[in-house]
This record gives structure tokens, sequence and C-alpha cells, in this order.
């Protein structure tokens, strides 16, 4: 069986959902994957949040589906129970990380600088998040910090497109990208998921040809 970190590899781009209303969460699911991504990363800062990781994950068994903007082990318990295969934070938290460690849950802590880098390399970590990637200097930062980290791979979330995919893509140390502009919340609440999984289509042909 593929591990965590095979899986996310060969997707490329990891859907970043933000979802107001659990009615949606079984739609975007199937368009997500119809479209060829089996994959979300929920994020845990809204209402809806948690039911609709449990929706997603009964409906679509074999979907990857995460839990992102996770900030306590409380909300790491929840999501878990509700079906989340991975947790995603924005920051790296130790409480947080060390808590998923000791429960063996998939982790992937925000990590921008090296001390942060330094503190999920310690941890025998082997995937970190990278956001807001824009703002922190996107392939150019990811490059300098994996240079002393050898091995460490970046999954880098923040402005992210299907412009930019290609730069981000071709970088070695890039396992995959977090990205929304496949899954946008104006999308969500217009209930137009055939665009949704045409968009998701479409990433991931950007995603193959990019990576051969």
């Amino acid at each position: 069986m593929k591990n965590m970190q095979e899986m996310i590899s060969e997707l490329g781009v990891v859907p970043v959902v933000v979802l107001e209303d659990v009615k949606d969460a079984k739609p975007l699911a199937k368009a997500l994957v119809e479209g060829g991504l089996p994959c979300a990363e929920v994020t845990f800062r809204t209402a809806a949040a948690e039911e609709s990781i449990r929706e997603m994950a009964a409906a679509y068994p074999e979907m990857l589906v995460g839990a992102g903007t996770v900030l306590t082990t409380e909300q790491v318990d929840r999501a878990v129970a509700a079906g989340a295969k991975f947790i995603v934070s924005p920051g790296f938290d130790p409480e947080v990380v060390d808590y998923c460690l000791s429960k063996d849950i998939p982790v992937f802590p925000g990590c921008v600088t090296p001390s942060e880098v330094a503190q999920a390399v310690k941890r025998g970590l082997k995937v970190v998040k990278f956001f807001p990637a824009a703002q922190f200097g996107g392939v150019a930062t990811i490059k300098a910090l994996a240079a002393p980290y050898v091995g460490l791979k970046f999954m880098p979330t923040g402005g992210v497109s299907a412009k930019n995919l290609r730069e981000y893509l071709e970088c070695k140390s890039i396992i995959a990208c977090g990205g929304s502009w496949m899954v946008k919340g104006d999308l969500i609440k217009a209930g137009e998921f055939e665009k949704i999984r045409e968009l998701t289509a479409e990433a991931v042909a950007l995603a193959k040809e990019i990576r051969g």
C-alpha cells in the first residue's frame, strides 16, 4: 500500500477547500474524484468543516480527505474522528505536531524559516507545508531552505494557481502544491460542481504535463 507521501506526490495538487455548508460536501467530493483529484484539505475554520469531512469520507472512502488550519489537539481529535486521514496546520505548533506523531497521524505543519524546518526534521518529518507561499518568497525560498535540509519535501500553499503551478512543480523539493483555484468559494456556493470538475481535470492534466 502506498504511503501518504507517495499518494500526495502522485497527485501533485491538493485542493484546499473552505466549506460553509455541509450540503456541498458530497457534490464537491464527487466533482474532485471525477476530475481526477481524489483528495481534499478541508479547512477546519468553518462550522461546517467537521461534518463535511465526515460526509466526504463516508461517501468516498478511497478519497484522501484531510483537515487543514488545525490549531489545537482537540481539533485533531475531532477531525480524525470525522474521518480525516491527515492534518495540516498553518504554522509549526510543537504541541499539535507532537500529539499527531504520538498517535501516528500524518501531519504537515507550516514551516517558512530554518528554525521551523529544523524542528520538523528533528521530529523525523519528511514533508512540511510552506504557507503562505507567495508572501514568503515562493520557490526561491523553498530552494534555499531545502539546500541544507536534504530530503525534506515542501507543500507550498497560498498564492499557487494554474499560472504559476509549473514554476512550483518543476522544483525537485516540492512534493505537491495546495491550491484553491479549482474549488473557489463562489463556485461552491453557486453549486457549479461541473465547472469545479472541469477545473480539477485541467489541474490534473497540467500537473501530469509538468512532471511527465
